[in-house]
């Protein structure tokens, strides 16, 4: 029963982080780089992400050669 509660609370806490990170990206006050690392994915995975959520990339040249 603990480790079910536990696996869902580290759930949360990553999903948190995601939402967090796609915030930050889409009021321009993280990078694409930056708002991967506060999600803890990859910077191509956190492009996937901000697709399916439907978030306009902004991309920079520090971007692309990021990812």
């Amino acid at each position: 029963m603990k480790k079910n509660i536990l696996k869902s609370e580290l759930e949360l806490v990553e999903l948190g982080r995601r939402h967090l990170a796609m915030d930050k990206y889409r009021s321009s006050e993280a990078y694409l780089e930056k708002s991967a690392s506060i999600a803890g994915v990859s910077v191509s995975r956190m492009m996937d992400l901000l697709r399916d959520f439907g978030i306009e990339a902004n991309l920079e040249l520090e971007d692309y050669r990021a990812s």
